[in-house]
């Protein structure tokens, strides 16, 4: 992995239909934080991948050819702070104290859950989920050992939040 750091890179899962793109700015044994492209020359926020099951990186003319525009554009391809890829709960803290909603999948492509941290345990995460016009529609529980995707900073997310916060002054 060292050798894909700041660099533009592809990863396959063996057990996902969906692939991730994106700048590699840290990683450990256990999780990847890229800085995300999800087409053509867009930077979008961060993802944080479980790092599990991977099938392959893919890195070729392409991504070189996007890469060189994205620098070109003065997009920025890392992160403002150190990020700790420890373990869920410090990812997950991390996120809850400095970005306050964040996003997570498990292994099925079939739904994403955006949320606030409600509480955090090692059988259970909870969060107030909130749902897709910016209002909080109550909690929901995943198994911390299912996570494998944590998104964040996304222009998505930051819209949301732009609703909630409006709201909240009305």
């Amino acid at each position: 992995m060292e050798k894909y750091v700041r660099q533009l890179i592809t990863i396959e899962f063996d057990d996902k239909k969906e692939i991730f793109s994106g700048f590699l700015i840290d990683w450990t044994e256990d999780w990847i934080l890229f800085k995300n492209n999800p087409f053509d020359f867009i930077i979008d926020g961060y993802t944080i991948l479980k790092n599990k099951n991977i099938k392959a990186i893919i890195q070729d003319k392409d991504h070189e050819f996007t890469e060189r525009v994205i620098k070109l554009k003065g997009l920025k391809t890392s992160a403002t702070e150190i990020i700790p890829l420890k373990d869920v709960s410090s990812i997950i803290h991390f996120l809850a104290n400095k970005y306050e909603i964040f996003q997570i999948a498990t292994k099925s492509d079939k739904a994403v859950y955006l949320g606030k941290l409600l509480e955090l345990n090692e059988e259970e995460l909870i969060i107030d989920f909130l749902g897709t016009e910016g209002k909080f529609e109550g909690e929901m529980s995943f198994k911390p050992n299912k996570i494998r995707v944590i998104e964040f900073d996304t222009d998505y997310i930051n819209s949301l939040k732009l609703i909630v916060k409006e709201d909240k002054k009305n």
